[in-house]
């Protein structure tokens, strides 16, 4: 049995966070005849929770039969110097308590930051056990696309020297975008850096766990019960990266639209705003339902008629897209307006809703009618490809690919 220890500093199990990624993995693996092990940080991100209030170097804790192992790290607030002593803490710490634990025979290092790919690199090594690197966000290539850092400027230049160090040195390079390939060869690194050991391993969704929650965590609400109007559900922060003024605005146009309502799932720092606005311009068919524990999404997204993804495009995309709540959407089986295409697009692949840069507003509105009024029979068609798509995202799939790569069998 192969011991595998899993670094990911945000991650935990359903009772505490809603990114399972690795939860998920570790539950298919045991399944699978594998001991997992999660490396984790103590202080809690977007939260004041910080799961070691003492001086204790780590906590174990084991929900569900999945063992999470939690680094002390200082608490802090935003992304300014305090996040980055935050992710110090956790290298370091994870570095210092791994002689703790039984030897592993595979270390994963996941980003969302690069320290903890760089703590699996440096582990493998010394306990001679083979290392996969895991690439959820492209840093610093994000900060740029976002307007954030400048690419010319010293510091994004030493990340970028970082970033290309720790591909070089991965035995194995997970990317949870599709394009992931083609990001190292734009980065122009693909002479130093062998395309064979990259892989492609999407986020998804465990659709037993979803089909569960359908049936047993409902919610009584009589707009979700209405099958006399066509349901479209936005789920997920509500903040400026999200663009939902345009999803607003695209509802003000529609507003007179008869039997159409916008319900939007969800908090975040735009919130207020966008309830002002709607207050103020008489928009009557949205009504905001606020934050919902993860276990009612499934129930919420299966009353749905129509999904929504919206984004604010960025050069970041054209690798490919990974959002949690899309598979969630998939495995709702109803189809997915998405305001934004690329070349790995799976809502165009499985040809379940309309992916599409709008450049109006009145186009994004148009294809919202587009599907409203589409026949039963053309309707039904989408959702059937939306759960097509889901299972191809099944974490029980998903986690088969990953044996693939922790074997050496790809």
């Amino acid at each position: 049995m192969k011991n595998i220890w899993i670094f990911n500093h945000y991650a935990g199990p359903p009772s505490i966070c809603t990114g399972l990624r690795h939860f998920n993995f570790a539950k298919y693996l045991k399944q699978a005849g594998y001991k997992v092990t999660i490396f984790a940080s103590s202080a809690q991100h977007n939260s004041s929770i910080n799961l070691i209030k003492d001086d204790k170097k780590y906590i174990k804790y084991i929900e569900e039969d999945i063992p999470f192992v939690y680094i002390k790290t200082r608490q802090y607030k935003g992304n300014g110097k305090e996040r980055i002593k935050n992710m110090v803490d956790y290298y370091k710490g994870v570095s210092k308590i791994a002689d703790n634990f039984e030897k592993p025979d595979v270390i994963i290092g996941s980003s969302v930051h690069p320290l903890a790919c760089l703590a699996a690199i440096k582990l493998s090594k010394k306990y001679q056990c083979k290392n996969i690197v895991e690439i959820r966000d492209l840093w610093p290539k994000t900060f740029v696309s976002l307007g954030m850092l400048s690419k010319d400027s010293f510091l994004v230049k030493l990340m970028y020297t970082g970033e290309k160090w720790l591909y070089k040195k991965a035995q194995n390079i997970v990317f949870t975008m599709e394009g992931g390939k083609d990001y190292v060869i734009d980065q122009g690194w693909s002479n130093s850096i062998n395309l064979d050991k990259i892989y492609y391993i999407n986020n998804g969704v465990d659709l037993e766990e979803f089909k569960t929650n359908i049936r047993e965590c409902k919610i009584d609400d009589e707009d979700l019960d209405n099958k006399k109007i066509f349901k479209v559900i936005y789920a997920g922060s509500i903040r400026q990266a999200n663009g939902l003024d345009r999803l607003i605005k695209v509802a003000e146009i529609l507003k007179d639209e008869e039997h159409l309502l916008f319900l939007i799932y969800g908090d975040g720092p735009d919130k207020r705003y966008l309830e002002e606005y709607c207050y103020k311009n008489n928009i009557n068919n949205v009504k905001f339902k606020g934050k919902i524990e993860k276990k009612y999404i499934p129930y919420v997204l299966s009353q749905s008629n129509l999904n929504i993804l919206n984004y604010i495009k960025t050069d970041i995309f054209r690798y490919g897209t990974s959002q949690n709540k899309f598979f969630e959407y998939l495995a709702s089986g109803k189809p997915i307006c998405a305001s934004l295409t690329h070349k790995y697009c799976v809502i165009t692949k499985y040809k379940c809703g309309i992916a599409k840069d709008f450049n109006t507003i009145n186009e994004y509105a148009e294809a919202i009618l587009e599907i409203k009024n589409l026949s039963s029979q053309e309707y039904q068609k989408l959702c059937r490809n939306a759960q097509r798509a889901a299972e191809e995202y099944d974490f029980k799939n998903l986690t088969n690919k990953l044996i693939r790569v922790i074997e050496g069998e790809e």
